[in-house]
């Protein structure tokens, strides 16, 4: 059970700093797009790691970050650009 934790830490871990270059360059809607979707996977991961080693803050952060990386896919990827 430890070695799964410890994959999910360092997938969640890795994933999220590729996400963190991929918003940050804003390389277009596409690319920040798909650092969030990068980023839920990440959050995802960082959850099931806090629920296996029972760390409740860990989990509750990653919920927040959860919801708010759907809202920046929603934004990015599904919602139409604005005119303007």
């Amino acid at each position: 059970m430890e070695t799964l934790t410890t994959v999910l830490k360092w997938f969640a871990s890795g994933s999220g700093m590729i996400a963190a270059l991929m918003v940050s360059l804003d390389s277009g809607r596409r690319i920040t797009g798909w650092g969030f979707v990068l980023f839920l996977a990440s959050s995802l991961a960082w959850i099931a790691g806090a629920v296996l080693a029972k760390d409740g803050a860990l989990g509750t952060q990653n919920a927040a970050l959860f919801f708010i990386n759907l809202f920046g896919v929603y934004r990015y990827l599904i919602r139409k650009k604005a005119d303007g």
